[in-house]
Protein backbone atom coordinates (compact mmCIF):
# COMPACT_ATOMS: atom_id res chain seq x y z
CA UNK A 1 0.00 0.00 0.00
CA UNK A 2 1.42 3.31 -1.24
CA UNK A 3 1.95 6.46 1.33
CA UNK A 4 2.63 9.55 0.07
CA UNK A 5 5.94 9.98 1.85
CA UNK A 6 8.43 12.88 1.20
CA UNK A 7 10.85 9.83 -1.04
CA UNK A 8 7.54 8.81 -2.63
CA UNK A 9 6.87 12.47 -3.89
CA UNK A 10 10.66 13.03 -5.32
CA UNK A 11 10.32 9.40 -7.14
CA UNK A 12 7.15 10.38 -8.37
CA UNK A 13 8.68 13.51 -10.40
CA UNK A 14 11.02 11.63 -11.65
CA UNK A 15 9.11 9.11 -12.82
CA UNK A 16 6.52 12.02 -14.75
CA UNK A 17 9.89 13.82 -16.23
CA UNK A 18 11.20 10.22 -17.83
CA UNK A 19 8.10 8.75 -19.56
CA UNK A 20 5.43 9.50 -21.29
CA UNK A 21 1.86 9.30 -19.29
CA UNK A 22 -1.33 8.37 -20.95
CA UNK A 23 -2.68 11.18 -18.98
CA UNK A 24 -1.95 13.89 -16.74
CA UNK A 25 -4.11 15.53 -14.48
CA UNK A 26 -3.54 19.10 -13.36
CA UNK A 27 -5.62 19.81 -9.85
CA UNK A 28 -5.35 17.64 -7.03
CA UNK A 29 -9.19 18.72 -5.82
CA UNK A 30 -11.46 15.88 -5.65
CA UNK A 31 -12.06 16.29 -9.12
CA UNK A 32 -8.58 15.81 -10.31
CA UNK A 33 -8.33 13.38 -7.99
CA UNK A 34 -11.04 11.45 -9.36
CA UNK A 35 -9.75 11.59 -12.78
CA UNK A 36 -6.63 10.14 -11.62
CA UNK A 37 -8.30 6.95 -9.98
CA UNK A 38 -10.68 6.83 -12.25
CA UNK A 39 -7.67 6.61 -14.89
CA UNK A 40 -5.68 4.75 -13.24
CA UNK A 41 -7.75 1.61 -12.91
CA UNK A 42 -8.84 1.40 -16.50
CA UNK A 43 -4.88 0.48 -16.80
CA UNK A 44 -3.92 3.79 -18.03
CA UNK A 45 -0.59 5.35 -17.03
CA UNK A 46 -1.19 8.30 -15.02
CA UNK A 47 0.16 11.34 -13.40
CA UNK A 48 -1.45 14.38 -11.26
CA UNK A 49 0.32 17.69 -10.19
CA UNK A 50 -0.89 20.28 -8.00
CA UNK A 51 0.37 23.37 -7.27
CA UNK A 52 -0.52 23.49 -3.67
CA UNK A 53 -1.53 20.89 -1.52
CA UNK A 54 -4.43 18.48 -1.67
CA UNK A 55 -7.56 19.80 -1.40
CA UNK A 56 -6.20 22.88 -0.35
CA UNK A 57 -8.83 24.75 -2.57
CA UNK A 58 -12.70 24.27 -2.80
CA UNK A 59 -12.13 20.28 -1.68
CA UNK A 60 -11.32 21.54 2.11
CA UNK A 61 -13.77 24.03 2.07
CA UNK A 62 -17.40 22.59 1.33
CA UNK A 63 -20.16 22.11 3.87
CA UNK A 64 -19.02 18.91 4.33
CA UNK A 65 -22.06 17.39 2.90
CA UNK A 66 -22.89 14.32 0.85
CA UNK A 67 -25.78 15.39 -0.55
CA UNK A 68 -28.44 15.71 -3.49
CA UNK A 69 -28.92 18.89 -2.96
CA UNK A 70 -32.80 18.78 -1.81
CA UNK A 71 -32.91 22.58 -3.14
CA UNK A 72 -32.28 21.65 -6.57
CA UNK A 73 -35.74 19.99 -6.49
CA UNK A 74 -37.26 22.94 -6.43
CA UNK A 75 -35.43 24.01 -9.49
CA UNK A 76 -36.77 20.91 -11.23
CA UNK A 77 -32.86 19.59 -11.79
CA UNK A 78 -34.05 16.03 -11.17
CA UNK A 79 -31.26 14.58 -13.09
CA UNK A 80 -28.73 16.16 -11.15
CA UNK A 81 -30.47 15.42 -7.53
CA UNK A 82 -30.76 11.88 -8.83
CA UNK A 83 -27.20 11.46 -9.54
CA UNK A 84 -26.27 12.90 -6.38
CA UNK A 85 -28.03 10.73 -4.96
CA UNK A 86 -26.58 7.40 -6.25
CA UNK A 87 -23.96 8.82 -5.64
CA UNK A 88 -24.07 9.62 -2.11
CA UNK A 89 -25.04 5.62 -1.62
CA UNK A 90 -22.52 4.14 -3.49
CA UNK A 91 -20.08 6.38 -0.90
CA UNK A 92 -21.79 5.13 2.03
CA UNK A 93 -22.28 2.02 1.42
CA UNK A 94 -19.06 0.78 -0.97
CA UNK A 95 -16.49 3.66 -1.56
CA UNK A 96 -15.90 5.19 1.51
CA UNK A 97 -17.72 4.11 4.32
CA UNK A 98 -15.04 4.82 6.89
CA UNK A 99 -15.20 8.31 6.08
CA UNK A 100 -18.86 9.28 5.43
CA UNK A 101 -21.45 9.16 7.87
CA UNK A 102 -25.93 9.80 7.74
CA UNK A 103 -26.60 13.12 9.49
CA UNK A 104 -30.46 14.06 10.50
CA UNK A 105 -31.95 17.12 9.69
CA UNK A 106 -34.67 19.09 10.67
CA UNK A 107 -36.48 21.30 8.76
CA UNK A 108 -38.71 23.58 10.71
CA UNK A 109 -42.45 24.46 9.16
CA UNK A 110 -43.86 28.34 9.66
CA UNK A 111 -46.91 27.65 8.14
CA UNK A 112 -49.79 25.46 8.88
CA UNK A 113 -51.38 23.13 5.93
CA UNK A 114 -49.94 24.07 2.23
CA UNK A 115 -46.43 24.51 3.37
CA UNK A 116 -46.28 20.49 5.46
CA UNK A 117 -47.57 19.04 2.31
CA UNK A 118 -45.32 21.09 -0.52
CA UNK A 119 -42.17 20.07 1.54
CA UNK A 120 -43.51 16.77 2.63
CA UNK A 121 -44.32 16.14 -1.60
CA UNK A 122 -40.02 17.14 -2.01
CA UNK A 123 -39.33 15.36 0.56
CA UNK A 124 -40.97 11.89 -0.10
CA UNK A 125 -39.54 12.65 -4.17
CA UNK A 126 -36.39 12.97 -2.25
CA UNK A 127 -36.40 9.64 -0.41
CA UNK A 128 -37.63 7.98 -3.76
CA UNK A 129 -34.62 9.29 -5.83
CA UNK A 130 -32.71 7.45 -3.57
CA UNK A 131 -33.58 4.09 -4.68
CA UNK A 132 -31.87 1.55 -2.52
CA UNK A 133 -32.67 3.75 0.88
CA UNK A 134 -29.39 3.56 2.62
CA UNK A 135 -30.71 6.05 4.88
CA UNK A 136 -33.68 6.10 6.78
CA UNK A 137 -36.53 7.53 5.63
CA UNK A 138 -38.25 11.22 6.27
CA UNK A 139 -40.58 11.26 9.00
CA UNK A 140 -43.41 14.21 10.09
CA UNK A 141 -43.09 15.70 13.21
CA UNK A 142 -45.62 17.98 15.84
CA UNK A 143 -44.21 21.23 16.81
CA UNK A 144 -43.95 19.08 20.31
CA UNK A 145 -41.85 16.30 18.82
CA UNK A 146 -39.35 18.87 16.67
CA UNK A 147 -39.15 20.43 20.04
CA UNK A 148 -37.91 17.25 21.65
CA UNK A 149 -35.18 16.96 18.98
CA UNK A 150 -34.20 20.56 18.61
CA UNK A 151 -34.86 22.50 22.38
CA UNK A 152 -32.64 24.92 20.91
CA UNK A 153 -35.72 25.76 18.60
CA UNK A 154 -37.83 29.01 19.63
CA UNK A 155 -40.78 27.90 20.13
CA UNK A 156 -42.56 30.73 18.37
CA UNK A 157 -40.44 29.60 15.01
CA UNK A 158 -42.03 26.50 13.61
CA UNK A 159 -45.19 24.86 13.77
CA UNK A 160 -43.62 21.34 13.08
CA UNK A 161 -41.32 20.17 11.27
CA UNK A 162 -40.11 17.15 8.70
CA UNK A 163 -36.56 15.27 9.40
CA UNK A 164 -34.82 13.80 6.70
CA UNK A 165 -31.35 12.09 6.67
CA UNK A 166 -28.48 13.37 4.26
CA UNK A 167 -24.30 12.21 4.72
CA UNK A 168 -21.53 14.23 5.93
CA UNK A 169 -18.24 13.34 5.47
CA UNK A 170 -14.59 15.52 5.84
CA UNK A 171 -13.70 16.74 2.44
CA UNK A 172 -10.20 17.53 2.46
CA UNK A 173 -9.18 14.25 4.16
CA UNK A 174 -11.58 12.19 1.58
CA UNK A 175 -9.67 13.88 -1.15
CA UNK A 176 -6.80 12.79 -0.01
CA UNK A 177 -7.54 8.87 0.14
CA UNK A 178 -8.74 9.59 -3.47
CA UNK A 179 -5.39 10.59 -4.54
CA UNK A 180 -3.54 7.95 -2.27
CA UNK A 181 -5.23 4.88 -3.83
CA UNK A 182 -4.39 6.67 -6.82
CA UNK A 183 -1.21 6.30 -5.91
CA UNK A 184 -1.46 3.00 -4.50
CA UNK A 185 -2.86 2.00 -7.96
CA UNK A 186 -0.26 3.13 -10.03
CA UNK A 187 -0.51 6.87 -10.46
CA UNK A 188 2.49 9.09 -9.94
CA UNK A 189 0.74 12.00 -7.52
CA UNK A 190 3.31 15.47 -6.53
CA UNK A 191 1.91 18.18 -4.74
CA UNK A 192 3.86 21.73 -4.54
CA UNK A 193 4.31 20.95 -8.12
CA UNK A 194 3.10 23.94 -10.46
CA UNK A 195 2.49 24.12 -13.95
CA UNK A 196 3.72 27.24 -15.65
CA UNK A 197 3.01 26.29 -19.37
CA UNK A 198 2.34 23.73 -21.89
CA UNK A 199 3.96 21.74 -24.59
CA UNK A 200 2.59 21.80 -28.06
CA UNK A 201 3.59 19.89 -30.90
CA UNK A 202 2.29 22.22 -33.57
CA UNK A 203 -1.73 22.44 -32.78
CA UNK A 204 -1.64 19.38 -29.80
CA UNK A 205 -1.23 19.85 -26.35
CA UNK A 206 1.61 17.01 -25.55
CA UNK A 207 2.71 18.07 -22.07
CA UNK A 208 3.27 20.38 -19.13
CA UNK A 209 6.08 22.20 -17.74
CA UNK A 210 6.11 21.94 -14.25
CA UNK A 211 7.64 23.98 -11.48
CA UNK A 212 8.94 22.05 -8.16
CA UNK A 213 8.39 24.35 -5.83
CA UNK A 214 9.86 22.78 -2.68
CA UNK A 215 13.07 22.26 -4.96
CA UNK A 216 12.86 25.19 -7.24
CA UNK A 217 13.50 22.59 -10.70
CA UNK A 218 11.60 22.83 -13.04
CA UNK A 219 10.27 19.54 -15.47
CA UNK A 220 8.86 18.60 -18.90
CA UNK A 221 5.88 16.08 -18.32
CA UNK A 222 4.70 14.47 -21.48
CA UNK A 223 1.57 13.15 -21.79
CA UNK A 224 -0.84 11.70 -24.71
CA UNK A 225 -3.92 13.67 -23.09
CA UNK A 226 -3.72 16.36 -20.08
CA UNK A 227 -6.70 16.73 -17.82
CA UNK A 228 -7.64 20.33 -16.69
CA UNK A 229 -9.10 20.11 -13.42
CA UNK A 230 -8.23 23.31 -11.59
CA UNK A 231 -11.70 24.16 -10.50
CA UNK A 232 -11.95 28.23 -9.79
CA UNK A 233 -8.59 28.22 -11.53
CA UNK A 234 -10.02 26.75 -14.72
CA UNK A 235 -9.65 29.80 -16.94
CA UNK A 236 -6.36 30.85 -15.50
CA UNK A 237 -4.94 27.10 -16.44
CA UNK A 238 -6.53 27.39 -19.48
CA UNK A 239 -4.92 31.41 -20.43
CA UNK A 240 -1.47 29.07 -20.43
CA UNK A 241 -2.21 27.51 -23.28
CA UNK A 242 -3.29 30.40 -25.49
CA UNK A 243 -6.81 28.95 -26.65
CA UNK A 244 -9.81 30.06 -25.30
CA UNK A 245 -12.13 27.75 -23.56
CA UNK A 246 -15.59 26.53 -24.76
CA UNK A 247 -17.08 27.53 -21.21
CA UNK A 248 -15.97 30.20 -18.22
CA UNK A 249 -16.01 29.48 -15.07
CA UNK A 250 -17.40 31.79 -12.22
CA UNK A 251 -16.19 32.29 -8.35
CA UNK A 252 -19.24 32.09 -5.59
CA UNK A 253 -18.34 32.24 -2.37
CA UNK A 254 -19.47 30.56 0.70
CA UNK A 255 -18.77 30.89 4.22
CA UNK A 256 -19.11 28.62 7.03
CA UNK A 257 -19.45 29.64 10.86
CA UNK A 258 -17.44 26.66 13.32
CA UNK A 259 -19.30 26.80 17.18
CA UNK A 260 -18.76 24.47 20.21
CA UNK A 261 -21.79 21.78 20.44
CA UNK A 262 -22.87 23.05 23.50
CA UNK A 263 -23.90 26.77 22.30
CA UNK A 264 -26.92 25.03 20.21
CA UNK A 265 -28.95 22.27 22.34
CA UNK A 266 -30.17 19.42 19.48
CA UNK A 267 -29.98 16.06 18.73
CA UNK A 268 -30.45 16.89 15.37
CA UNK A 269 -28.81 19.52 12.26
CA UNK A 270 -30.83 22.16 11.01
CA UNK A 271 -32.25 22.81 7.08
CA UNK A 272 -33.23 26.51 7.10
CA UNK A 273 -34.72 28.63 4.40
CA UNK A 274 -33.05 32.12 3.87
CA UNK A 275 -34.92 35.14 1.45
CA UNK A 276 -31.73 33.80 -1.39
CA UNK A 277 -30.88 30.22 -0.74
CA UNK A 278 -31.10 27.92 2.47
CA UNK A 279 -28.77 27.52 5.43
CA UNK A 280 -27.57 24.14 7.09
CA UNK A 281 -26.41 24.02 10.74
CA UNK A 282 -24.39 20.87 10.47
CA UNK A 283 -23.49 18.72 13.26
CA UNK A 284 -20.00 18.22 13.23
CA UNK A 285 -17.84 16.18 16.33
CA UNK A 286 -18.03 18.17 18.90
CA UNK A 287 -19.27 21.43 16.93
CA UNK A 288 -21.36 23.07 13.93
CA UNK A 289 -20.52 23.82 11.42
CA UNK A 290 -23.25 26.82 10.05
CA UNK A 291 -23.67 27.78 6.26
CA UNK A 292 -23.46 28.90 3.87
CA UNK A 293 -23.52 32.25 1.83
CA UNK A 294 -23.77 32.60 -1.69
CA UNK A 295 -22.06 36.10 -2.92
CA UNK A 296 -19.70 36.33 -6.40
CA UNK A 297 -16.22 36.58 -6.06
CA UNK A 298 -13.86 37.92 -8.54
CA UNK A 299 -10.69 38.28 -5.94
CA UNK A 300 -7.89 36.40 -4.53
CA UNK A 301 -8.93 32.77 -5.20
CA UNK A 302 -6.04 30.80 -3.13
CA UNK A 303 -6.99 32.53 -0.01
CA UNK A 304 -10.52 33.79 -0.06
CA UNK A 305 -11.55 35.95 2.70
CA UNK A 306 -14.62 35.83 5.21
CA UNK A 307 -15.90 39.92 6.13
CA UNK A 308 -17.61 40.75 9.18
CA UNK A 309 -20.75 41.23 6.76
CA UNK A 310 -21.39 37.34 5.61
CA UNK A 311 -20.55 36.69 9.38
CA UNK A 312 -23.46 38.93 10.61
CA UNK A 313 -25.14 37.82 7.66
CA UNK A 314 -25.01 33.96 8.94
CA UNK A 315 -25.43 34.76 12.93
CA UNK A 316 -28.28 37.07 11.67
CA UNK A 317 -30.19 34.03 10.18
CA UNK A 318 -29.37 31.13 12.57
CA UNK A 319 -30.70 33.51 15.25
CA UNK A 320 -34.37 33.94 14.11
CA UNK A 321 -35.03 30.13 15.33
CA UNK A 322 -32.68 30.38 17.90
CA UNK A 323 -34.01 30.30 21.89
CA UNK A 324 -30.85 31.48 22.25
CA UNK A 325 -28.86 33.62 19.51
CA UNK A 326 -25.18 32.85 19.04
CA UNK A 327 -22.76 35.87 19.44
CA UNK A 328 -19.49 36.80 17.51
CA UNK A 329 -17.64 35.21 20.68
CA UNK A 330 -19.07 32.17 20.27
CA UNK A 331 -17.43 31.60 16.75
CA UNK A 332 -14.24 29.47 17.21
CA UNK A 333 -13.94 29.28 13.19
CA UNK A 334 -14.73 30.35 10.23
CA UNK A 335 -13.42 29.27 6.50
CA UNK A 336 -13.81 30.51 3.23
CA UNK A 337 -14.52 28.58 -0.07
CA UNK A 338 -15.07 29.22 -3.78
CA UNK A 339 -17.76 26.79 -5.82
CA UNK A 340 -16.88 27.01 -9.01
CA UNK A 341 -19.38 27.79 -11.46
CA UNK A 342 -20.17 27.42 -14.94
CA UNK A 343 -21.08 30.82 -16.29
CA UNK A 344 -24.30 31.66 -17.21
CA UNK A 345 -26.63 34.98 -18.07
CA UNK A 346 -28.35 35.22 -14.16
CA UNK A 347 -26.32 37.60 -12.33
CA UNK A 348 -27.72 35.68 -8.92
CA UNK A 349 -24.62 32.69 -8.34
CA UNK A 350 -27.42 30.65 -6.96
CA UNK A 351 -28.94 30.54 -9.50
CA UNK A 352 -25.70 29.46 -11.43
CA UNK A 353 -25.37 25.52 -13.05
CA UNK A 354 -24.21 22.67 -10.91
CA UNK A 355 -24.01 20.66 -13.53
CA UNK A 356 -20.38 20.29 -14.86
CA UNK A 357 -19.12 20.45 -18.72
CA UNK A 358 -16.07 18.66 -20.21
CA UNK A 359 -14.81 20.02 -23.27
CA UNK A 360 -11.57 19.43 -25.98
CA UNK A 361 -10.78 23.18 -26.98
CA UNK A 362 -7.38 21.77 -28.45
CA UNK A 363 -6.15 18.24 -29.45
CA UNK A 364 -4.66 16.53 -26.56
CA UNK A 365 -6.63 18.45 -23.68
CA UNK A 366 -9.48 17.92 -21.79
CA UNK A 367 -11.24 20.63 -19.36
CA UNK A 368 -13.38 19.55 -16.43
CA UNK A 369 -15.52 22.31 -14.71
CA UNK A 370 -18.53 23.02 -12.61
CA UNK A 371 -20.69 20.29 -10.77
CA UNK A 372 -20.45 19.57 -6.97
CA UNK A 373 -18.67 17.60 -4.60
CA UNK A 374 -20.80 14.73 -4.12
CA UNK A 375 -20.83 14.08 -7.93
CA UNK A 376 -17.03 14.53 -8.63
CA UNK A 377 -16.81 10.47 -9.27
CA UNK A 378 -19.06 10.51 -12.46
CA UNK A 379 -17.30 13.91 -13.57
CA UNK A 380 -14.09 11.89 -13.06
CA UNK A 381 -15.51 9.41 -15.78
CA UNK A 382 -17.30 12.08 -18.01
CA UNK A 383 -13.31 13.83 -18.67
CA UNK A 384 -11.42 10.42 -18.49
CA UNK A 385 -13.88 8.60 -20.90
CA UNK A 386 -12.85 12.45 -23.31
CA UNK A 387 -9.18 11.00 -22.83
CA UNK A 388 -10.08 7.90 -23.78
CA UNK A 389 -11.26 8.89 -27.25
CA UNK A 390 -8.59 11.30 -28.07
CA UNK A 391 -5.90 8.45 -26.81
CA UNK A 392 -7.99 6.72 -30.03
CA UNK A 393 -6.99 3.54 -28.86
CA UNK A 394 -9.16 0.51 -26.63
CA UNK A 395 -9.53 1.13 -23.09
CA UNK A 396 -11.60 -0.53 -20.47
CA UNK A 397 -14.71 1.19 -19.14
CA UNK A 398 -14.86 3.21 -15.62
CA UNK A 399 -15.04 1.12 -12.77
CA UNK A 400 -14.46 3.32 -9.99
CA UNK A 401 -17.93 2.44 -8.80
CA UNK A 402 -16.68 -0.49 -7.41
CA UNK A 403 -13.35 0.76 -6.37
CA UNK A 404 -13.40 1.15 -2.22
CA UNK A 405 -10.92 3.65 -1.28
CA UNK A 406 -7.98 2.78 1.03
CA UNK A 407 -9.27 2.58 4.82
CA UNK A 408 -12.84 0.71 3.37
CA UNK A 409 -11.68 -2.94 3.08
CA UNK A 410 -12.47 -4.38 6.30
CA UNK A 411 -14.09 -1.13 8.29
CA UNK A 412 -16.94 -2.33 9.40
CA UNK A 413 -15.54 -5.99 11.02
CA UNK A 414 -13.18 -3.52 12.71
CA UNK A 415 -15.80 -1.19 14.26
CA UNK A 416 -17.72 -4.13 15.59
CA UNK A 417 -13.96 -5.01 17.20
CA UNK A 418 -13.56 -1.37 18.32
CA UNK A 419 -13.86 -2.25 21.97
CA UNK A 420 -11.19 -5.13 21.61
CA UNK A 421 -8.88 -2.73 19.45
CA UNK A 422 -8.93 -0.27 22.84
CA UNK A 423 -7.91 -2.98 25.29
CA UNK A 424 -5.21 -4.34 22.93
CA UNK A 425 -4.11 -0.68 22.42
CA UNK A 426 -4.23 0.88 25.50
CA UNK A 427 -6.24 3.85 23.94
CA UNK A 428 -10.06 4.45 25.37
CA UNK A 429 -12.90 3.41 22.90
CA UNK A 430 -13.26 6.53 22.46
CA UNK A 431 -10.09 7.44 20.81
CA UNK A 432 -10.17 4.26 18.82
CA UNK A 433 -13.80 4.87 17.09
CA UNK A 434 -11.76 8.84 15.86
CA UNK A 435 -9.49 7.04 14.47
CA UNK A 436 -11.66 4.64 12.56
CA UNK A 437 -13.42 7.57 11.55
CA UNK A 438 -10.35 9.19 10.24
CA UNK A 439 -8.56 6.11 8.68
CA UNK A 440 -10.38 3.06 8.31
CA UNK A 441 -8.88 -0.16 8.17
CA UNK A 442 -5.38 1.98 8.07
CA UNK A 443 -6.25 2.48 11.67
CA UNK A 444 -3.58 -0.11 12.59
CA UNK A 445 -0.57 1.97 10.49
CA UNK A 446 -1.53 4.38 13.36
CA UNK A 447 -1.32 1.85 16.41
CA UNK A 448 1.88 0.41 14.90
CA UNK A 449 3.38 4.10 15.60
CA UNK A 450 2.06 4.05 19.22
CA UNK A 451 3.34 0.65 19.89
CA UNK A 452 6.43 1.83 18.65
CA UNK A 453 6.79 5.14 20.59
CA UNK A 454 3.80 5.45 23.46
CA UNK A 455 4.03 9.03 23.58
CA UNK A 456 1.91 9.73 20.56
CA UNK A 457 -0.64 8.23 21.80
CA UNK A 458 -1.67 11.62 23.97
CA UNK A 459 -3.45 14.27 22.55
CA UNK A 460 -1.86 16.67 20.71
CA UNK A 461 -1.59 20.28 23.12
CA UNK A 462 -3.84 22.58 22.39
CA UNK A 463 -6.08 20.31 20.19
CA UNK A 464 -7.70 17.31 22.82
CA UNK A 465 -9.83 15.70 19.67
CA UNK A 466 -6.36 14.69 18.16
CA UNK A 467 -3.66 12.42 18.85
CA UNK A 468 0.54 13.19 18.71
CA UNK A 469 0.75 9.82 16.39
CA UNK A 470 -1.82 11.84 13.93
CA UNK A 471 0.77 13.96 12.73
CA UNK A 472 3.98 11.86 12.31
CA UNK A 473 1.65 9.80 10.32
CA UNK A 474 0.21 12.54 8.10
CA UNK A 475 4.18 13.65 7.50
CA UNK A 476 4.84 9.76 6.74
CA UNK A 477 2.04 8.63 4.55
CA UNK A 478 -0.31 11.43 3.93
CA UNK A 479 1.49 13.89 1.41
CA UNK A 480 1.47 16.56 4.28
CA UNK A 481 5.07 18.72 3.86
CA UNK A 482 3.95 21.83 5.93
CA UNK A 483 2.30 22.96 9.22
CA UNK A 484 -0.32 24.61 7.03
CA UNK A 485 -1.36 21.45 5.44
CA UNK A 486 -2.14 19.47 9.07
CA UNK A 487 -3.31 21.88 10.80
CA UNK A 488 -6.15 23.03 8.07
CA UNK A 489 -6.91 20.13 6.00
CA UNK A 490 -5.21 16.66 7.73
CA UNK A 491 -7.18 17.80 10.73
CA UNK A 492 -8.89 20.61 11.70
CA UNK A 493 -7.52 22.05 13.70
CA UNK A 494 -7.55 25.53 12.60
CA UNK A 495 -11.03 26.01 13.10
CA UNK A 496 -11.96 23.63 15.77
CA UNK A 497 -10.45 25.73 18.13
CA UNK A 498 -10.86 29.37 19.77
CA UNK A 499 -6.90 30.08 19.49
CA UNK A 500 -7.27 28.48 15.67
CA UNK A 501 -4.31 26.32 15.77
CA UNK A 502 -2.02 28.50 16.81
CA UNK A 503 -1.00 26.37 20.89
CA UNK A 504 -0.72 23.24 19.01
CA UNK A 505 1.25 24.49 16.16
CA UNK A 506 5.20 24.26 17.72
CA UNK A 507 3.93 20.92 19.13
CA UNK A 508 2.63 19.68 15.55
CA UNK A 509 5.91 21.10 14.17
CA UNK A 510 8.00 18.94 16.30
CA UNK A 511 6.58 15.80 15.49
CA UNK A 512 6.12 16.69 11.40
CA UNK A 513 9.88 17.62 11.66
CA UNK A 514 11.28 14.62 12.81
CA UNK A 515 9.68 12.86 9.49
CA UNK A 516 10.53 15.97 7.07
CA UNK A 517 14.06 16.66 8.46
CA UNK A 518 13.35 20.00 10.00
CA UNK A 519 16.23 21.85 11.49
CA UNK A 520 14.76 24.50 14.32
CA UNK A 521 15.05 27.44 12.16
CA UNK A 522 12.77 25.50 9.19
CA UNK A 523 10.35 24.73 12.18
CA UNK A 524 10.50 28.38 14.02
CA UNK A 525 9.86 29.09 9.83
CA UNK A 526 6.38 27.21 9.52
CA UNK A 527 5.39 28.12 12.67
CA UNK A 528 5.45 32.39 12.56
CA UNK A 529 4.42 31.71 8.79
CA UNK A 530 1.34 29.47 10.12
CA UNK A 531 0.71 32.09 13.28
CA UNK A 532 0.75 35.03 10.87
CA UNK A 533 -1.71 33.21 8.47
CA UNK A 534 -4.37 32.99 11.50
CA UNK A 535 -3.54 37.03 12.33
CA UNK A 536 -4.28 37.98 8.44
CA UNK A 537 -7.57 35.74 8.75
CA UNK A 538 -8.42 37.39 12.00
CA UNK A 539 -8.02 40.31 10.72
CA UNK A 540 -10.36 39.66 7.77
CA UNK A 541 -13.28 38.73 9.11
CA UNK A 542 -13.18 42.15 11.59
CA UNK A 543 -13.53 44.19 7.33
CA UNK A 544 -17.17 44.87 6.33
CA UNK A 545 -16.53 44.01 2.89
CA UNK A 546 -14.87 42.01 0.55
CA UNK A 547 -11.77 44.58 -0.62
CA UNK A 548 -10.87 45.59 2.61
CA UNK A 549 -11.59 41.84 4.08
CA UNK A 550 -8.94 40.50 0.50
CA UNK A 551 -6.46 42.67 1.13
CA UNK A 552 -6.29 41.90 4.81
CA UNK A 553 -6.28 38.29 4.26
CA UNK A 554 -3.03 38.63 1.63
CA UNK A 555 -0.82 40.17 4.06
CA UNK A 556 0.00 36.88 5.35
CA UNK A 557 2.77 34.87 2.39
CA UNK A 558 2.21 32.01 1.17
CA UNK A 559 4.68 29.12 3.22
CA UNK A 560 5.50 28.10 -0.24
CA UNK A 561 4.95 31.04 -2.70
CA UNK A 562 2.74 30.39 -6.02
CA UNK A 563 3.28 32.22 -8.61
CA UNK A 564 -0.66 33.83 -9.85
CA UNK A 565 -1.41 33.48 -13.17
CA UNK A 566 -4.65 35.00 -14.43
CA UNK A 567 -6.44 34.27 -17.16
CA UNK A 568 -5.23 36.63 -20.30
CA UNK A 569 -1.99 37.19 -19.09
Amino acid sequence: MTALSPSYRDAALDALSTTEVDVLVIGGGVVGAGCALDAVTRGLTVGLVEARDLASGTSSRSSKLIHGGLRYLEMLDFGLVREALRERGLILQRLAPHLARPVRFLYPLQHRGWERLYAGAGVTLYDTMALAGSLPRHRHLTRRGALRACPALRRDALVGALQYYDAQMDDARHTMFLARTAAAHGAHVATRAEVVGFLREGERVTGVRVHDLEHDRTYEIRARQVINATGVWTDDTQSLVGERGQFHVRASKGIHLVVPRDRIHSTTGLILRTASSVLFVIPWGRHWIVGTTDTDWSLDKAHPAASAKDIDYLLTEVNKVLARPLERADVEGVYAGLRPLLSGESESTSQLSREHSVSSPVPGLVVVAGGKYTTYRVMAKDAVDACVHGLARSVPHSVTDRVPLLGADGYPALWNRRGLLAAESGLHVARVEHLLGRYGSLVHELLALIRDDPGLARPIEGADDYLRAEFVYAAAAEGARHLVDVLTRRTRISIETFDRGVVAAPHAAELMGRVLGWSPEQRDREVENYRLRVEAERASQEQQDDETADAARLGAPDVVPVRVVRAGE
